[in-house]
């Protein structure tokens, strides 16, 4: 017997067959510059992109090349070439996102690589941010973990033009929310659909966004240590925000800063954090989006939501893709549970499995939408205009199928909301006499806009 598992263990370990692979960048951007170093990263080295152990060099022929360590064959791997961080990552020709290159070990020690075009275009600076997406800062100080990181800061269309006061909503993975330029693997368009939302007659937030640490960002998404992954840091991390990051955005823009109107949103462990982060602090949040959660990565979650409890009310927003494997699928539902148990009711908690989802960017961006209108109700309805607007009088009043508008020439848009802020009818205006037989029966708030002027009204339909 003792035969046979001695010859079994030698049979088993020739069995096991090791391979390398070695890259070579056959092209790269003509913009590439000179003095830049190329480096692979991916899930072989927890996707740092200037890991200086995985950068490239030239080879005889003046290529690009590396070759990566043994791994056993069958060994499939994940990755992506960058210049040294996520804004300098290789993208298609147009600039657009590519998926991850994958290998398989086992399939060939050589391949060839053609990289197209940089995210930053070899420099260009090239970006999809929308107009009113700023950096607030590109080293902002993090005394809680001794690091500086990049904020990015959404400001509402209307923002300069008003004095009124907007709630915040906090994201993390900053480089994936506004930028396909920065982003790893596509971005939210969190602003895109949040101007489209406002040009639909919702109120949108201010919305700040925190780069992830890269290597650091499992240490800084997870409070708690998991011997295989890292973390440990999450404490540090909210505290920045709580403590640090908060009271910046409060002092220097016009913020809503209770509970009420301060929110955290995430995917993945970005959801953990969110939710790590309400529950720690029901004082400071009020709300979070918690995407994908990874709740599968320490059983120490239950203990902490179970000693959290309930102490306010708040939004919680959870959201999974079906196709994201049991784990991360039946580990919403026992939280969504959980939670239910603590109390929270429908009008807290909304948990939302979607069919075909998969973990990645396209599922967040498509549902980040419904999120917001979720979790900021009450504010994305209310009605909204210029505190400095002048007062209109509504002829006739009260309106039967028709009001008419005086010095229409002036005025380029209109906006009619009911008074729980509905939206009910939104034109551009090209005379004087506006059309209101579909409204029902009420009390209505009318928004006239010109381009130096805001007029508002209000009026009853019999």
């Amino acid at each position: 017997m003792k035969r046979q598992i001695i010859t079994s263990i030698l049979l088993l370990t020739v069995s096991l067959v090791f391979g390398q692979v070695t890259f070579i960048l056959n092209t790269i951007p003509a913009n590439t510059p000179s003095e830049d170093i190329i480096y692979i990263a991916g899930d072989l080295n927890g996707w740092d992109p200037g890991n200086p152990d995985y950068e490239l060099t030239k080879n005889e022929n003046d290529l690009w090349d590396i070759t990566l360590p043994e791994e056993p064959d069958g060994t499939t791997i994940l990755f992506k070439f960058t210049r040294g961080d996520w804004g300098t990552v290789e993208k298609g020709a147009s600039g657009e996102e590519i998926a991850n290159r994958e290998f398989t070990y086992g399939n060939g020690d050589t391949v060839n690589v053609d990289i197209l075009n940089w995210a930053d275009n070899g420099g260009g600076g090239g970006t999809t941010a929308a107009d009113n997406v700023i950096i607030l800062d590109d080293n902002f100080y993090m005394p809680q973990l001794d690091r500086n990181r990049r904020i990015w800061i959404y400001l509402p269309p209307d923002y300069d033009n008003t004095t009124q006061s907007y709630p915040v909503l906090y994201m993390h993975d900053g480089q994936n929310v506004f930028d396909m330029f920065t982003s790893f693997a596509g971005e939210w368009e969190v602003d895109e659909t949040l101007n489209q939302l406002y040009d639909d007659g919702y109120q949108v937030p201010i919305v700040v966004a925190i780069d992830n640490g890269g290597v650091e960002r499992i240490n800084e998404y997870l409070p708690w240590v998991n011997n295989q992954y890292g973390g440990g840091q999450g404490d540090e991390y909210i505290d920045f925000l709580v403590t640090t990051l908060k009271p910046t955005i409060d002092e220097n823009y016009r913020t809503k800063p209770d509970r009420e109107n301060t929110g955290l949103m995430g995917s993945s462990l970005g959801g953990i954090i969110s939710q790590y982060g309400v529950l720690a602090n029901q004082n400071v949040y009020g709300k979070a989006g918690i995407f994908s959660p990874a709740y599968w990565i320490s059983d120490t979650i239950w203990s902490f939501t179970m000693e959290a409890g309930k102490q306010q009310t708040m939004k919680l927003y959870q959201l999974i893709g079906s196709l994201e494997g049991e784990e991360y699928v039946q580990g919403m539902w026992n939280m969504h549970d959980t939670l239910t148990e603590l109390g929270f009711g429908s009008e807290e908690l909304f948990s939302k499995v979607v069919q075909g989802g998969q973990h990645n960017e396209t599922l967040w961006r498509e549902n980040f939408r419904d999120a917001y209108l979720w979790m900021f109700d009450s504010f994305a309805n209310s009605i909204s205009y210029n505190t400095d607007s002048e007062i209109i009088q509504v002829s006739p009043n009260p309106v039967t199928d028709h009001i008419y508008i005086d010095n229409y020439e002036d005025i380029d848009s209109l906006k009619i909301f009911d008074l729980s802020g509905k939206l009910c009818l939104q034109m551009i205006v090209t005379n004087n006499k506006i059309n209101t037989e579909l409204l029902l029966p009420g009390s209505y708030v009318l928004i006239l806009s010109s381009p130096d002027k805001v007029y508002t009204g209000k009026f009853i339909k019999q």
